[in-house]
């Protein structure tokens, strides 16, 4: 007690009133910001004073550190230590505008990858964001007009103490939040709630801590760990529908990866005009399944955990991106399993082989050929996106490619122009923007009509060519294109409030097979990117009954219509389990209190998560070789353009060398 003595007889002093004066600026700020930016779902007053409350044992944690300096030194390091943790604040911020989530460390290792995405990021920033600072412009002014004192030295056990007031304030903190949310840092998916029970700051802290964690799990693991994931996916594992299974066999695959499309897209239209009339055509195509209730299941890695979930038939990870944290695992991925049924693999994008670090990861997930931005003609601007080529370039130079492969091929195309904050394409199509007070939202249907038109044009070259008839084609939206950020206009478009319930319902992304001998419909049942897999498997007749994987064949009659989403929440066709609150799917309000409706699903979905993470973390499938699977060697791909394009483009040569 001695401790907090001294600490109040330095505060009664003065020598600690300029200290808490930048702890309380700091703490209100922060505080302000959580209410202006983060959509939290703030359900009770415990939760709200928890909000209010956790920016406080950070703060003291962080600027105690400057009380080991004295006169200027410490002034010094409050300014330092402010700027540094309000960019900290700032940076989610910008990064939950769009994401609707927060920054990780995965994440920051990943951007260095991610150039050009320079235009998105200025699309989410705010001449008024500057008052996000206000409070270390009034730190700085009262140190140059002189109104504080000189800062003295302290005794050690002075700022020891402040530390350990710091310590108390977030065990009380936490505390409470085990009151109203149980097991919050064991068993929770969602980062939205970690940042309201225990605020942005306190949960880098946590991020840091169990992503060392995390790589200690992988050297710890040995073959033993991977037999409850087989023996859980085996007893999962349902029985293909004899109607579909190799319906398809030997047939060429082309996935086509719609950037951003979600499904409310098909069939609307505006003032009159279809969106995307060539996608509404293959609705009703004789042999092409369109499923309407297809829901993406990514986390931050976006379109690459798309790639990943659907290849892979695993889950993308709660923080980071596979491709970023774990590209050199072992995997046994569609392209390496199909490379066994005599098919030739090749990956086809418009960015350079750096981005998402996609160089590596294809290398891991065994394509024989990957043609990136160096294949393509990248010299005329008006046909450049910041991250790439435009989609009827792309597509339209890719077909050359494609026709010389072996076949039968197994191919993913990427398409780009659908891409946040969907702009630079007012001159490709006569589509007018929509009318709904906002530039993002008003775009996006100009961007996605001429990602329309590009199909169009890329399935018009496959029937020219003689492919269209021996292919197999899945398209499929990649992840969600308007944030929740732009509700209100989303409001307008749908007609309907959005809710946390209506939201999870726009999370459903197209999905259409489109394959030779295959009757076509509309395929009702509740799926995800994680089914897509078995599906096709099971098209081509391929025996996949020893592999590891999470989804159910979507064609199949015994699957069970669980959704998991990568933060927790689970979407089955008859409720919905959404940030904690169970919702009946028909009338779109919680179900009454005591009511175990949505418990089972939950408990399937989390045990899904918990046991795809394990495989990822530690690496599990080096130790699983099932019958028939030759492991991947990585030195086999070098992917090695002996004419790449950008020879004749030096400025996308340096772009390339940058990333």
């Amino acid at each position: 007690m001695n401790f907090f003595k001294r600490q109040f007889e330095d505060m009664r002093t003065g020598k600690l009133s300029f200290f808490f004066t930048v702890v309380v600026l700091f703490w209100i700020k922060t505080y302000a910001v959580y209410l202006a930016e983060f959509n939290l779902g703030i359900q009770n007053a415990l939760q709200h004073f928890l909000l209010f409350l956790n920016p406080l044992s950070s703060a003291l944690l962080f600027f105690a550190l400057a009380l080991f300096w004295k006169g200027k030194g410490r002034y010094i390091a409050f300014i330092v230590i402010n700027f540094l943790m309000s960019f900290v604040l700032y940076a989610n911020v910008v990064y939950y505008r769009f994401f609707n989530d927060f920054i990780t460390v995965p994440v920051l290792f990943q951007a260095k990858t991610n150039n050009g995405l320079g235009g998105s990021a200025l699309e989410l920033l705010s001449p008024i964001d500057i008052l996000y600072f206000s409070d270390l412009f009034i730190i700085i002014g009262l140190m140059i007009m002189k109104k504080v004192k000189p800062q003295e030295k302290l005794r050690f056990r002075s700022v020891f103490a402040v530390m350990t007031s710091a310590v108390l304030v977030f065990l009380l903190n936490l505390g409470l939040a085990e009151i109203d949310r149980p097991e919050l840092l064991t068993r929770s998916f969602d980062r939205n709630y970690l940042v309201k029970y225990l605020g942005t700051h306190n949960f880098t802290i946590y991020d840091v801590i169990q992503n060392s964690k995390t790589s200690a799990k992988r050297a710890l693991a040995d073959s033993n760990e991977v037999s409850e994931v087989e023996n859980y996916v085996k007893a999962n594992k349902v029985d293909p529908n004899p109607e579909y299974f190799g319906k398809a066999k030997g047939k060429n695959v082309i996935y086509v990866s719609m950037e951003s499309l979600q499904n409310f897209v098909i069939g609307k239209e505006i003032d009159g005009q279809e969106v995307t009339p060539f996608l509404n055509s293959l609705v009703e195509k004789e042999n092409a399944i369109y499923f309407d209730n297809f829901f993406h299941q990514t986390g931050q890695g976006k379109t690459s955990d798309a790639e990943f979930i659907m290849e892979n038939g695993l889950f993308g990870l709660p923080q980071g991106a596979v491709y970023m944290t774990n590209a050199n695992n072992t995997l046994q991925s569609a392209p390496g399993i199909l490379k066994g049924e005599g098919y030739t693999s090749a990956a086809f994008h418009g960015n350079y082989k750096t981005f998402w670090n996609r160089s590596e990861m294809y290398r891991t997930m065994g394509y024989d050929e990957f043609y990136d931005a160096t294949y393509y003609d990248m010299s005329k601007p008006e046909e450049q996106l910041p991250y790439g080529l435009k989609d009827k370039p792309f597509f339209k130079e890719s077909m050359p490619m494609l026709k010389e492969l072996p076949q039968p091929f197994y191919t993913k195309f990427i398409s780009l122009s659908n891409h946040f904050p969907f702009d630079r394409h007012e001159n490709d199509t006569d589509f007018e923007p929509g009318q709904f007070g906002d530039g993002v939202v008003n775009r996006y249907f100009q961007t996605a009509n001429y990602m329309d038109s590009a199909l169009e044009q890329f399935f018009n070259d496959l029937k020219e060519s003689g492919l269209y008839d021996d292919t197999v084609i899945v398209l499929y939206g990649d992840h969600y294109g308007i944030s929740e950020n732009h509700n209100r206009a989303m409001e307008q478009v749908t007609g309907e409030e959005i809710t946390d319930f209506k939201n999870a319902q726009l999370q459903r992304v197209p999905l259409f097979i489109i394959a030779p001998g295959v009757k076509g419909e509309v395929n009702h049942t509740y799926g995800g990117q994680i089914d897509v897999r078995e599906t096709l498997f099971n098209l081509l007749g391929v025996d996949n009954k020893d592999y590891i994987s999470f989804g159910q064949d979507l064609l199949s009659k015994d699957r069970k219509q669980i959704v998991p989403f990568r933060n927790g929440d689970v979407i089955t066709p008859e409720y919905s389990d959404i940030k904690g609150v169970c919702y009946n799917n028909e009338t779109g309000q919680p179900v009454e209190e005591g009511s175990n409706a949505c418990e089972e699903a939950s408990k399937e979905a989390t045990k899904r998560l918990e046991l795809s993470d394990k495989v990822v973390y530690e690496d599990l499938l080096r130790f699983y070789k099932p019958e028939g699977y030759k492991q991947i060697d990585r030195s086999d791909y070098q992917y090695i353009n002996p004419n790449p394009k950008s020879a004749e483009n030096p400025e996308a040569s340096q772009e390339e060398s940058h990333e």
